[in-house]
């Protein structure tokens, strides 16, 4: 089993000033290095403060995060101000506009689907790896499991992109280039310049008005640049895995079921990563695993544990109930947290709690609703949801 340190070599931010430079050093520089030790029962250090975070498998797998709050977020399709709105309500985004790390030792966890149905998709993966950075500096940290959005783009399935995503694809390989390459610095840095990118091309639409097919297979070859296997897009989602679990906490997508877990779990995400990463050295090109991204009961794409009501007989539910009992008894977890359907009815559990469904469909791409986190505190779980037009007033819905 892979180990690996939250106090990896990070991407500087972008060198707009030798202010902005000397900032980022510190950054990195206050990261801690304390390795976490296993045989201790206690979660805090002999100096009072937290454990330091401790990661297994590459891409994540396991995480060791004694005493940290958790917290997750759902499927946000695109939409930049509903992500902002979410992490601002799960408390670890200022809500000055500065896109500033606020959750202390924290652990945030989000659930995929961060691609399509929206215009803003770069710019959010842009801010979940702006705030990774700041939270390992303050002892927390920001993981992502992909869903079958991630997956199907890497595939090259354009079906539910936005035209705005396809322009902003555009938009960020010419800020590549103006980055000279860079593509840590230009995607790290990305959240911060992507509204003026998408304002100057707003102000010049009008020119394009009769290009617009012209301009979309643009985008589409953009696009395929950024994401085919081997793109370094379609990289950057390798660095995240399909499942994860934190604590005694488990996350993926749509669910997980028990020949997911007997195939191996670490196996998995490495599998779906090196598809991800495309050809080899060598010339191998990785086929894509169907168990996790390709199926109704793959991973990314399994909705077993969010059906509801007449869909199904008590006794389908019993059964259904064994699987994700069997499931979680096999990797030690006490509940599994999925995204991928959406509740209209917003964040809720099932089957005693065991299963929470959190995609409330807040995508302006899908049902607009109002954005809602799971908040996992002491090891019970609460729903926190934003009311009356995002404002900073917070309803709080306590299940276990």
């Amino acid at each position: 089993m892979a180990t690996l340190s939250l106090t990896c070599s990070l991407p500087l931010q972008p060198p707009s000033s030798s202010s902005s430079q000397s900032q980022s050093r510190k950054l990195i520089d206050s990261i801690v290095s304390t390795p976490f030790q296993y045989n201790s029962s206690s979660t805090t250090s002999s100096n009072g403060s937290l454990k330091p975070i401790v990661v297994d498998g590459d891409p994540p797998t396991f995480v060791s995060a004694p005493g940290r709050r958790i917290v997750a977020v759902g499927d946000l399709h695109g939409d930049l101000d509903k992500a902002r709105c979410a992490l601002e309500t799960a408390g670890v985004l200022s809500s000055d506009g500065q896109s500033l790390w606020i959750g202390g030792e924290t652990v945030l966890v989000q659930l995929g689907d961060i691609l399509d149905r929206g215009e803003d998709e770069l710019a959010i993966l842009s801010l979940l790896k702006s705030l990774d950075i700041q939270a390992k500096a303050h002892g927390g940290a920001v993981f992502q499991v992909n869903g079958n959005h991630e997956t199907m783009n890497v595939e090259g399935d354009y079906r539910y992109v936005d035209n705005g995503a396809l322009d902003e694809c555009i938009d960020f390989l010419e800020y590549l280039d103006k980055c000279e390459r860079n593509w840590e610095e230009a995607f790290v840095s990305w959240c911060a310049v992507s509204a003026r990118w998408k304002q100057d091309r707003k102000v010049s639409q009008n020119y394009w008005a009769q290009w617009n097919l012209v301009k979309r297979q643009k985008g589409v070859i953009a696009r395929s640049i950024l994401m085919r296997p081997g793109g370094p897009l379609a990289c950057e989602l390798a660095r995240h895995g399909v499942v994860l679990k934190v604590e005694d906490w488990l996350f993926c997508h749509g669910g997980l079921l028990p020949h997911h877990v007997a195939y191996g779990l670490e196996r998995l995400n490495r599998e779906v990563s090196r598809w991800m990463k495309g050809p080899s050295e060598e010339g191998d090109s990785p086929q894509i695993p169907f168990i996790a991204t390709r199926g109704y009961d793959s991973i990314v794409w399994n909705r077993l544990y969010s059906r509801d009501g007449p869909e199904l007989e008590s006794y389908q539910l019993e059964q259904v109930q064994y699987l994700l009992e069997e499931t979680l008894q096999s990797v030690g977890a006490k509940a599994m947290i999925v995204g991928h359907t959406p509740q209209p009815m917003g964040v809720n559990c099932k089957y005693n709690c065991s299963i929470w469904r959190i995609d409330v469909g807040m995508s302006r791409g899908v049902l607009d609703s109002s954005p809602e986190v799971l908040e996992i505190k002491d090891n019970k779980a609460r729903a926190i949801r934003s009311t009356r037009d995002w404002s900073s007033e917070l309803q709080v819905a306590d299940y276990t």
